[in-house]
């Protein structure tokens, strides 16, 4: 009979030095140096006032090293973030051993929002400076990402007003069925009465809910003039198209430069419009945009608009069209024709 070498699986106590596990070459390394010695994280220290009173805080480099090397593992999640900062021996190493909780966690990213235009400069200025930005061509592209929002809860201000008052006009039909049976002496009526109760008192709530965000919030007007939808749960959403269907969420944008996939420009919009972001991403790339920068984009982002303005400024692009298929005889039909391939 074949023997094995044994196996032991419990607890030991193994040496583990915090800062070798930060590898040289490593994105962890080049995070670690680059939180530490490159970016301008004054901002931040200026929120804390803490010096003589009060508790100690958690330091926002390492709070920022925690959150890029979770995003770069594709844990977007605090609890999940959490639970690696306590298991996982590299976020360990680069928090100190901090631990901090996923509420703290929650709390420094929704900080964020005014820091992430600067950061997001700082670590250009970075890449550049080691000459990862080569400059010869920008390609632009986009991501439609679902939010926390209801896709039934949008709607021009007129939809919206229309739905509120079907709403009310459901809460009274129940309460008159309701007062209808009660006449009837029905002895359902008691046992339906907690559920009729709540469904009644739901449906009004939401409605006056629709009602308050009518009246405090103006109507969005698109490009074109006409009224965009707004959502009652997150006003800046729109309602878009995708390849699975509808979604209530935003339409992100990045330029990427092709020497190194260095991410140049990015921005997000609660429009399924990519057409009016090509311009606006162009000029977002300008600083380390030259007259030669080839810039590329699918057809989505094609326009009459567009070229026209791209021709006007001189800007070298390959954006493609709609109708690109039937001028290409190798795409008509939907088919590719194939070559023939010497046999092996």
């Amino acid at each position: 009979m074949a023997r094995y070498k044994p196996q032991d699986r419990n607890s030991m106590l193994l040496p583990v030095v915090l800062s070798e596990q930060i590898v040289p070459g490593s994105f962890a390394f080049a995070l670690d140096y680059l939180v530490d010695n490159e970016l301008d994280l004054k901002a931040m220290d200026a929120k804390f006032k803490n010096d003589s009173v009060g508790a100690s805080a958690y330091d926002p480099r390492v709070m920022l090293k925690i959150v890029l090397l979770a995003y770069s593992q594709g844990l977007i999640s605090s609890r999940s973030i959490e639970q690696a900062c306590l298991r996982n021996v590299l976020f360990i190493a680069i928090s100190g051993d901090s631990q901090p909780s996923h509420t703290h966690i929650a709390k420094f990213v929704c900080s964020l929002s005014d820091q992430i235009k600067p950061l997001f400069s700082q670590v250009l200025m970075t890449c550049d400076a080691q000459g990862l930005i080569g400059r010869e061509m920008f390609a632009i592209d986009g991501v439609k990402l679902p939010s926390n929002a209801s896709k039934e809860r949008s709607g021009t201000h007129e939809e919206l007003r229309h739905r509120a008052d079907r709403l009310e006009k459901a809460a009274d039909k129940i309460l008159a069925l309701h007062q209808a049976q009660d006449k009837q002496g029905l002895d359902q009526t008691q046992v339906l009465e907690p559920k009729r109760q709540t469904q009644m008192d739901a449906l009004r709530k939401e409605a006056a809910r629709t009602r308050e965000f009518l009246s405090t919030s103006p109507k969005r007007i698109g490009s074109k003039g006409k009224e965009l939808k707004s959502n009652v749960t997150d006003p800046q959403s729109a309602k878009m198209a995708t390849s699975k269907g509808v979604m209530q969420g935003y339409a992100t944008q990045a330029a990427v430069d092709s020497a190194n996939q260095i991410i140049i420009a990015a921005d997000v919009i609660g429009s399924g419009s990519e057409q009016a972001m090509l311009l606006p991403m162009i000029e977002q790339a300008s600083p380390y945009r030259t007259p030669d920068t080839l810039v590329t984009a699918d057809a989505g982002y094609h326009s009459d608009a567009n070229i026209a303005k791209l021709m006007e400024q001189g800007i070298p692009a390959m954006v493609a069209d709609n109708q690109m298929r039937y001028r290409d005889e190798r795409l008509r039909n939907g088919q590719i024709q194939r070559q023939a391939r010497p046999a092996v």
